[in-house]
């Protein structure tokens, strides 16, 4: 059962079913739920489905949320699911300033000779060298690590430093290749919640310093994208560039900070993003997260332990942690 937290603007986009029922496209406005399969004419079959006719749709959607005569269901009873199921995710790494220098700070060797004071203006110096130079970190996750925003998380056994990185997710509207900044936000249909989690103890190859990072080992088990609960359309997020990113674990808050202190915004990460690879409907674009990670605690996660991730406007997730069963 879902705890309406209510989103910005008249309406937002998510996926629901009712008890033994099948997952269907819903519209939530003031609390209510309508399902979209039956009430656009194009019988979208999911929400991917309606982001790929968006256009069309959208104004669609503007008048069903006034719509007092359809048949709206209470959200009160239904199961919240992701909100889309991705075929592609684009993470943004190293992306917002302080969160970079307090893991340089973290990761650092015991036998560095830095104090921790030069280690951070360092680090500091080469995220304003990346920010002038206008070149993103982007890698790619896998659709299967995604879960419902109330789901339960496994913590894989193998998983020693398991840490929360909730982001701010846009969500795409059009297929968008080669796309300016100028024109990139015209390709966002709208915005989500995405908890990235990641196992920091298999970050970073032991066997080979020189291959690097290892997102496929780090990040990908499944499950390990919480999503949602709401995709809250574009048009009723006034500035993504300016939201207050929150995560609080067992009532606790670690992670406190605006989106202004990411490097590279939305715009810009489309655009980068799209040079290389075409986005799709339904695709995530992650966008990095903010300071006050596990690692940065000391406190990483572990069984029993609760997570509740909010985002200005977005509403808010809950999922609990839960050990993998032997």
């Amino acid at each position: 059962m879902a705890t309406l937290v209510q989103p910005a603007g008249p309406f937002a986009l998510g996926t629901f079913s009712a008890p033994e029922g099948k997952p269907f496209p819903g519209l939530l406005a003031g609390g209510r739920v309508l399902d979209l399969s039956r009430a656009l004419d194009s019988a979208p079959s999911d929400l991917r489905a309606v982001l790929e006719r968006w256009d069309e749709t959208l104004p669609q959607l503007r008048v069903l949320a006034d719509d007092d005569a359809r048949e709206w269901r209470t959200l009160d009873g239904l199961r919240v699911h992701a909100p889309v199921e991705p075929r592609q995710i684009f993470q943004s790494g190293a992306n917002y300033r302080q969160h970079v220098i307090d893991l340089e700070v973290a990761h650092r060797s015991p036998d560095d000779p830095r104090t921790v004071e030069e280690a951070r203006a360092e680090i500091a110096g080469v995220m304003d060298r990346r920010a002038a130079e206008d070149l993103p970190y982007v890698f790619i996750g896998l659709p299967s690590t995604i879960a419902g925003p109330y789901d339960d998380v496994v913590l894989p056994a193998w998983a020693e430093q398991p840490d929360w990185e909730l982001e701010l997710a846009a969500v795409m509207a059009r297929p968008a290749y080669r796309v300016s900044v100028e024109e990139a936000l015209e390709y966002v249909a709208g915005y989500t919640i995405a908890n990235d989690l990641t196992d920091r103890a298999t970050v970073f190859r032991r066997d080979m310093k020189a291959i690097g990072t290892d997102w496929l080992r780090c990040k990908n088990a499944p499950g390990f994208t919480p999503l949602g609960p709401w995709l809250v359309p574009a048009e009723s997020v006034a500035d993504p560039g300016d939201l207050r990113v929150t995560l609080k674990l067992n009532g606790d808050t670690m992670q406190d900070e605006s989106t202004k202190d990411m490097l590279f915004g939305i715009a810009r990460l489309v655009s980068y993003i799209s040079q290389s690879a075409q986005l799709l409907p339904g695709d995530l674009v992650l966008t990095g997260s903010p300071a006050g990670n596990g690692i940065h605690w000391g406190r990483l996660l572990r069984d029993g332990d609760v997570m509740e991730g909010s985002i200005t406007g977005l509403g808010v997730q809950r999922t609990r942690c839960v050990e993998e069963a032997s």
